[in-house]
C-alpha cells in the first residue's frame, strides 16, 4: 500500500476552477489505474476520472470537457484540474490507486452557486 494525500479542495463560486493534488509515498507509475472519486452527501462513492498505465483516461460523462486527470511521475503525483465547477460538483473526492490498493483520506470540494 502507498499512503496517498490529497490536497486543493476548498469553497468556490460556480464557474469557478479548482486543481486537486495527490502525493503518493511510492511510485504509482506502474499502477494500473489511478483515478478520482467523489462522494456527495448521501450518495455512494463514484469514479469521475481515471488513468490507466499507458495514459488512456476516461471521464464521467458530466465532468467532460471541464476535467482533466494527470500525473507526474517524477513527482509521484496525481492532479484533478476542475474549472467550470457546477453546484453538483461539490462532494469529498478521493484518489485511488489500483495497485497497491490505497485511498487517500478525502478533500472537501463546494460550489456555491
Amino acid at each position: 500500500q502507498v499512503q496517498l494525500v490529497e490536497s486543493g479542495g476548498g469553497l468556490v463560486q460556480a464557474g469557478g476552477s479548482l486543481r486537486l493534488s495527490c502525493a503518493a509515498s511510492g511510485s504509482i507509475f506502474d499502477s494500473e489505474f489511478v483515478g478520482w472519486f467523489r462522494q456527495g452527501t448521501g450518495l455512494t462513492r463514484e469514479l469521475v476520472a481515471g488513468m490507466t498505465r499507458e495514459g488512456h483516461t476516461n471521464y464521467k460523462d458530466s465532468v467532460k470537457g471541464r476535467f482533466t486527470i494527470s500525473r507526474d511521475s517524477a513527482k509521484n503525483t496525481m492532479y484533478l484540474q476542475m474549472n467550470s465547477l457546477k453546484p453538483e460538483d461539490t462532494g469529498v473526492y478521493y484518489c485511488y490507486v489500483a495497485n497497491p490498493l490505497s485511498w487517500g483520506q478525502g478533500t472537501q470540494v463546494t460550489v456555491s452557486s
